[in-house]
C-alpha cells in the first residue's frame, strides 16, 4: 500500500454534514475527519448495528464529536423518502452532503425494491432522490455543497437510454461504468441547474483512486466478470497500486472543504493515472460533459423517482 499522506480540513464548527456509506472504507474516513474537524454528522447508512459500531469508532478519535447513525437504503425510495422527512422534521440546514455510498460490479444482474437495475439504482437514483428530498435544507444553509462519488470506471461507461435498465444486455462492468458516469453528468448538471435558478448550493464530484475498500474487495471476488478493463483491471490485479481509505477519501473531503474547490469540479488522486496521491483536478471523461445526455437523464430520473426538482 502506499504511505498516507494528508490535507488540511478547513474548521467544520456548527456545520452539519450527511454522509451515505459511512460505515466503513472511504465514507467513514470522510466522516471521521469531518468530525474531527468539528463538524456535526450524520452517518446515513443501511445497516443499523454497523451505523453505530461506525459512531463508537468516529468517537474514539473525536470524543466531542457530535455523531449519529440514521437509516438509509438507496436501493429503496420509500427508506430514501423516509430518511429525507426525518431530516426535514429536524429541521437544521446541511450543510453538507456526500453521496458517496455505492455497490461495484454485481455478477448478475438484480433490481432495487422499485425495480430499478440494482447498481443504477443506488449508485446514481437513490442519490438523485436523496439530494432532491434534501435540497429544501441544502438551500437554507451558508453555501452548502454536494460532492458526488463517481470513479474511474466513469471512464467506461455509456448511458444506454435504449437499455438503461440493462433488460436486454447486462454486464457487470458495463452498468458499473454507465451508474458511475450518471453520478458525473448528474453532479455536474446539479450546479448548473443550481446556479440557473439561485439556489445557492455547490455541486462537485470527486472519485478515490484506487482504493482498497470492501467494495474493491468484493470486485476481485466477482469471478470471470470481475478482471475489468484497462486501469480497473490493473488496480484489481496488483493491489499494491491501491491506497488506504484515510487517503482516498482525500479528493471527496477536498471537494466538501476546501476554499479551492469549485462547482463542476471534479477531484481525483495526483499519482500515476489517478490511482493514488494527494487530490488535484480529475480528468473528466468526454461523455460527461454532454449537457444534452445530461438534461435528458435529469429528466428520467425525475420520472422513475417521481422527485422533482424545483425551478425556482
Amino acid at each position: 500500500m502506499t504511505t498516507t499522506r494528508d490535507i488540511d480540513i478547513p474548521d467544520q464548527t456548527g456545520r452539519l454534514a450527511v454522509v451515505t456509506g459511512a460505515n466503513s472504507g472511504i465514507g467513514l474516513e470522510e466522516a471521521r475527519r469531518l468530525a474531527q474537524a468539528g463538524a456535526d454528522v450524520i452517518l446515513a447508512v443501511r445497516n443499523p448495528t454497523k451505523g453505530a459500531a461506525a459512531v463508537d469508532d468516529i468517537r474514539g478519535s473525536a470524543p466531542t464529536a457530535e455523531v449519529s447513525a440514521e437509516s438509509l437504503d438507496l436501493s429503496s425510495l420509500d427508506s430514501v423518502e423516509a430518511f429525507a422527512q426525518t431530516m426535514t422534521g429536524r429541521g437544521r440546514p446541511v450543510d453538507i452532503l456526500i453521496n458517496n455510498a455505492g455497490i461495484m460490479a454485481v455478477p448478475k444482474r438484480e433490481v432495487t425494491a422499485d425495480g430499478f437495475e440494482l447498481q443504477l439504482g443506488t449508485n446514481h437514483l437513490g442519490h438523485f432522490a436523496l439530494t432532491g428530498r434534501l435540497l429544501p435544507l441544502l438551500r437554507q444553509a451558508d453555501a452548502a455543497r454536494v460532492v458526488t462519488l463517481s470513479s474511474t470506471a466513469a471512464r467506461l461507461g455509456r448511458i444506454n437510454f435504449d437499455d438503461l435498465q440493462s433488460e436486454r444486455r447486462y454486464g457487470a462492468w458495463r452498468a458499473y461504468g454507465q451508474s458511475k458516469l450518471a453520478d458525473l453528468l448528474f453532479a455536474f448538471e446539479l450546479q448548473r441547474r443550481s446556479v440557473a435558478h439561485g439556489w445557492g448550493v455547490m455541486s462537485n464530484a470527486a472519485h478515490p483512486g484506487s482504493t482498497h475498500t470492501n467494495l474493491q474487495a468484493t470486485g476481485r471476488n466477482l469471478g470471470k466478470d470481475s478482471r475489468g478493463t484497462g486501469l480497473i483491471g490493473l488496480a484489481m490485479r496488483f493491489p499494491g497500486i491501491s491506497q488506504m481509505p484515510a487517503q482516498g477519501a482525500l479528493p471527496t473531503l477536498f471537494a466538501a472543504t476546501s476554499p479551492d474547490a469549485v462547482g463542476s469540479g471534479y477531484y481525483g488522486p495526483n499519482g500515476f493515472q489517478e490511482m493514488n496521491g494527494l487530490p488535484a483536478p480529475a480528468s473528466v471523461p468526454r461523455r460527461a460533459l454532454s449537457e444534452q445526455d445530461a438534461v435528458r437523464l435529469w429528466q428520467v430520473a425525475e420520472d422513475l423517482t417521481q422527485v422533482s426538482y424545483p425551478t425556482g
